[in-house]
């Protein structure tokens, strides 16, 4: 199943909502992936351009546009940002079909 990061940065009013009432979020993250057909597998606050970061399974990517739209839409997210992540074991076979399309692909202003 694919695995993607989830980057997000809260609104202000959002982090003063939580500290008036804090809670375990990443069971709610959790919840919404089980709903979705995945799970949750890490959830992380961090210091930096982003508040946090939950690295999730999903069954495909339409899912994990599904589930970004639908908390953004809440309003309480600042920013979200959503990687499919690319297993080592997968990296080589990926290589191998990135130099053949750029075997084929043409730049801006290359000759024909």
């Amino acid at each position: 199943m694919p695995k993607y990061a989830i980057f997000f940065r809260l609104k202000g009013e959002t982090v003063a909502k939580a500290m008036e009432n804090p809670s375990d979020r990443s069971a709610i993250v959790n919840k919404i992936c089980q709903d979705a057909g995945g799970k949750l597998e890490s959830y992380y606050w961090m210091f930096g351009a982003w508040d946090g970061l939950a690295v999730v399974e999903l069954p495909d990517s339409a899912t994990a546009a599904a589930l970004a739209l639908a908390v953004s839409s809440t309003g309480t997210f600042e920013q979200i940002a959503t990687h499919e992540l690319i297993a080592v074991d997968q990296i080589n076979r990926t290589l191998g079909r990135a130099k053949e399309f750029r075997a084929v692909y043409q730049p801006i202003g290359a000759a024909r």
